[in-house]
């Protein structure tokens, strides 16, 4: 008894020892992959330098006034391209709710409807002695909660205003009085980043650059401006700071009544910008504005040879030295204009902040170019209370009037960009390829044998493949003792681990003879990274997914070329590819590409990229694996349709954008909508057990 009871404890003792000792991480192997945390940022940026040196290229050959003439039509006629068309112009129903008089001033507060229904608050700031009519300043907010009613920003507002400036100041969506998010006791969710960032998404998911909204507010704001009586619409400037300074560069950029603009702590180029701070919030980026050629100087140079002011800082996190590239290239092309005393910066040793300098150098700026002489010394000034500034009786737009939010208009733009969609196999192909930036992988490359692990009836083997540039990611192959001769493929979005790991579904099919190859490819797993920025929002990087938007190079399609890669290294016939979560897109996608994917099965997928923008409050990890645009020709249950004439496909328990299981019958009913049904297997239910369901299905085909 002693004895059995000895070779019992060993035998215990041996599986203590293999738990202990299973690392099915390949990364700490090599120390210098370990070191490099992460890659898929690497590869967006060494695309977009790629773009941008193509782009420099360019802009080194114009060297004559009829080339510099040119080009600024070309980088208009792109920006237009970019930005999208505006709707057309509604009548702006201005209400003034209240008026604050002044020794030296009155404050006229307002809102005005940029678009029907889409209400923005301001505040029209009116010297009592100025010039008739006088010159005026549209003032942009960065980012803040309080929007223009900040002490910094009343500061410099009020000291135009003393210096004889009618000044127009408004609150950007979601900032000051036009905050979107609110919880269940009126306060905000987000931060003014995320207000913009977490419906951003959804625009660029539907096709639209958020900066078309932000843009439009500020040209309807003009708008009220030259409607003005006080106002002289020919010396109209713009100003403004961090995410104003952004406001401020676009639309002096698209507006052609903006005489004079004065940016502050926003422009850099884009190559000092990624290898710095990185992509910042939605409204920052525009869909391939890199990949067609252009960059955040091309926006000062499209306005030229009107006058421009960049005030920057040397500290500022839109970094400096992009700062000074910027206006060598903006001084150059000015001058080929005849204007070169038109472009002009300022800067000054401080951080992303409002300095004196800064402030007096824009006084002086709008002096000049809007025709207003005085001093130009900053002044002490007496701000106002923040309540004193509300346009609604509580600050909160929503509770007050209503009306649209960004969201809100990003679906009913959808809606009118869409049509019926019934593409043949290769116009779908085309489009998958278009929307993803899916590029198919050169040669097979050399798999890399990092290590093994022995079992009773399997061993995994872990190894390392090159990616889609000259990084690598890894991946398992779990050998069974007995094959049946099948190759199974597990894309789990927690990981090759989980996938592969005690009581998976990696182990429950190499224990019936199945070869189970399963990788972590970009995002996941060991290749999660690291990058956060802005716009991270409930565990997601969104401004990583906006770095592939700028070159159009879709996370999916980096995800999907890794994919293949590993295919064609691999070379084996592969029966069937299960995709779990978020993963299932990358999957559908390649598939309809890739007939060697074999039967396709999609464990809780999100059912469609309709629904990521439909919900209102949804799962931030669903973008990362969404494609911008591509719902004017495609959705999931396309690709499902596609898929079905071909083979066997299997849907678990699909989800909506906010985590929720979609019912059975409104699930059959949207793939039936598409014609998806067709062989398609569908199971809904909580209490399924996916791994038995997915046993059966392998098993009956």
């Amino acid at each position: 008894m002693r004895g059995i009871l000895m070779i019992l404890f060993c035998c215990f003792l041996g599986m203590i020892s293999v738990n202990a000792q299973e690392e099915l991480d390949v990364f700490p192997i090599w120390k210098y992959q370990s070191q490099h945390k992460d890659p898929l940022y690497q590869h967006l940026v060494a695309m977009a330098e790629t773009e941008l040196a193509l782009r420099n290229k360019k802009s080194r050959s114009i060297i004559t006034t009829g080339a510099a003439t040119t080009r600024k039509s070309e980088i208009q006629a792109l920006l237009q391209e970019i930005v999208g068309p505006f709707p057309e112009k509604n009548a702006l129903n201005p209400q003034i709710t209240g008026r604050i008089d002044l020794p030296e001033m009155t404050i006229e507060k307002l809102y005005f409807e940029s678009r029907p229904n889409y209400y923005v608050t301001a505040a029209l700031f009116i010297p009592k002695v100025r010039q008739d009519p006088a010159p005026a300043i549209l003032y942009c907010s960065g980012h803040t909660t309080s929007g223009f009613r900040s002490d910094t920003y009343q500061h410099i507002i009020l000291n135009y205003v003393k210096k004889g400036f009618i000044v127009f100041a408004f609150d950007p969506i979601g900032q000051g009085e036009r905050i979107q998010y609110r919880d269940a006791q009126g306060d905000p969710i987000f931060g003014s980043t995320h207000e913009h960032s977490y419906p951003g998404t959804q625009a660029f998911v539907a096709g639209i650059n958020p900066a078309n909204y932000f843009i439009w507010d500020g040209i309807r704001a003009i708008d009220y401006m030259v409607s003005r009586d006080e106002i002289d619409a020919n010396r109209i400037g713009v100003a403004g700071r961090s995410g104003g300074g952004t406001q401020t560069t676009y639309i002096a950029a698209i507006d052609e009544r903006v005489a004079a603009a004065a940016p502050e702590c926003y422009l850099t180029t884009f190559a000092k910008l990624l290898r710095s701070e990185g992509p910042q919030d939605a409204e920052q980026n525009m869909i391939g504005l890199i990949s067609k050629g252009l960059d955040l100087t091309d926006f000062v140079l499209a306005r030229a040879p009107k006058p421009t002011l960049m005030v920057t800082t040397t500290r500022d996190i839109f970094n400096i030295q992009g700062a000074r590239d910027l206006y060598q290239e903006a001084q150059k092309f000015y001058g080929l204009l005849g204007a070169a005393a038109h472009i002009q910066m300022v800067e000054d040793e401080a951080g992303h902040a409002s300095t004196k300098k800064n402030r007096e150098a824009s006084y002086a700026f709008f002096q000049e170019h809007l025709g207003n002489p005085g001093s130009s010394m900053d002044e002490m000034v007496d701000t106002l209370d923040m309540e004193q500034l509300w346009v609604t009786n509580d600050g909160k737009v929503y509770p007050a009037l209503g009306g649209e939010t960004m969201h809100s208009l990003i679906q009913k733009d959808l809606a009118a960009m869409q049509h019926p969609r019934k593409l043949s196999p290769s116009q779908l192909q085309e489009a998958i390829r278009t929307y993803t930036g899916y590029e198919s992988p050169a040669l097979p490359n050399e798999p890399i044998l990092s290590g093994t692990l022995a079992y009773n009836d399997h061993k995994i083997e872990q190894y390392l493949i090159q990616g889609a540039s000259d990084y690598h990611f890894p991946y398992l192959v779990m050998q069974p003792t007995h094959p049946n001769g099948k190759t199974i493929l597990i894309l789990d979005e927690e990981g090759k681990s989980h996938a592969c790991g005690h009581n998976s579904l990696g182990r429950d099919l190499v224990a019936l003879g199945y070869q189970v190859v399963a990788p972590d490819l970009s995002g996941y797993g060991e290749m999660k990274g690291d990058h956060t920025g802005d716009a991270f929002i409930r565990k997601s990087s969104l401004n990583l997914w906006y770095a592939g938007l700028l070159t159009n190079k879709s996370l999916v399609g980096i995800r999907m070329q890794e994919l293949a890669g590993l295919i064609q290294t691999m070379d084996v016939n592969i029966e069937a590819t299960i995709a779990t979560g978020t993963l299932g897109a990358d999957l559908l996608q390649l598939r309809c590409l890739h007939p060697s994917l074999g039967k396709v099965a999609l464990v809780n997928p999100l059912i469609s990229q309709q629904n990521l923008i439909a919900t209102s409050d949804y799962d931030t990890r669903y973008a990362l694996s969404a494609t911008a645009g591509s719902l004017l020709a495609y959705d999931f249950p396309d690709l499902i349709r596609h898929l079905k004439n071909q083979n066997d496909v299997l849907v678990i328990n699909p989800l909506g954008a906010g985590n929720n299981l979609i019912d059975k019958w409104d699930a059959a009913k949207m793939y039936d909508q598409t014609e998806a049904m067709g062989n398609l297997i569908l199971h809904v239910g909580g209490a399924i057990d996916q791994k038995k369901l997915i046993r059966k299905w392998l098993s009956n085909n």
